[in-house]
């Protein structure tokens, strides 16, 4: 009895791994669909080209002009949350679903939901591994740990993340904006070359300068400093 058991269970974990050694296509299909929905609304707060035409977005959407980005937002963050359920299921039955198993570049669609969720910290060691193996590109999993770093208050590896403050305008009482930089980079002097390692194609000044930033080397002493509200 105990070797018939051994059996099944070595069959059992022998399907296992050969279910996930090739493309699984219904899978492959559901996280295209996922990112989709993923970029839906990000692309209509941060594409330029759709944001600078309220009248038509609002026209389409079927919201008042001035309700519009609330709106938005409402959406992106009730997407977020089913997405979010969807693929921890995701993570929990296959691991990473890698480009072994999806394909590329369906293979970084649950990084990105993960990204935009509060539950990087769990996650990083399986991007982490996945990236090792090949399964995701190396400098998404840089992307994800520098973001982590940046909520914990500690400086980031490789310069992707950057963050501006609001102060009160003491003569109007108003919250304004101000100009935004990159986080704090640990040996920032050795940022550029940890980048091509990862796989990085740009160096953090062309980074930052794709964000609309002028890159300069701030520490964490300064952001300490820094007026927030």
């Amino acid at each position: 009895m105990k070797i018939v058991v051994l059996v099944v269970l070595l069959l059992s974990a022998a399907h296992s791994v050969l279910g996930q050694s090739r493309l699984n296509p219904a899978l492959k299909r559901e996280l295209d669909s996922i990112y989709a929905v993923d970029q839906r609304w990000r692309s209509m707060l941060f594409d330029q080209r759709l944001s600078r035409k309220p009248d038509s977005l609002a026209a389409a959407l079927g919201v008042p002009k001035e309700a519009l980005f609330p709106y938005i937002g409402r959406r992106m963050q009730q997407t977020d949350s089913a997405n979010q359920v969807r693929v921890r299921a995701i993570l929990k039955q296959y691991g990473y679903p890698g480009k072994t198993l999806v394909g590329t570049p369906t293979n970084e669609a649950a990084w990105y939901v993960i990204q935009h969720s509060d539950d990087i910290k769990s996650y990083l060691p399986l991007m982490k591994k996945a990236a090792k193996r090949g399964e995701l590109p190396f400098y998404l999993y840089g992307q994800m740990l520098d973001r982590q770093l940046m909520r914990e208050g500690k400086q980031q590896l490789y310069g992707t993340q950057a963050l501006g403050y609001n102060t009160r305008n003491p003569a109007t009482g108003q919250r304004e904006p101000q100009p935004p930089f990159v986080w704090p980079i640990k040996d920032a002097a050795q940022v550029n070359e940890r980048r091509k390692k990862a796989g990085f194609p740009t160096t953090v000044e062309q980074n930052a300068a794709n964000l609309g930033i002028t890159y300069r080397v701030v520490t964490l002493d300064e952001v300490a400093r820094m007026p927030k509200e």
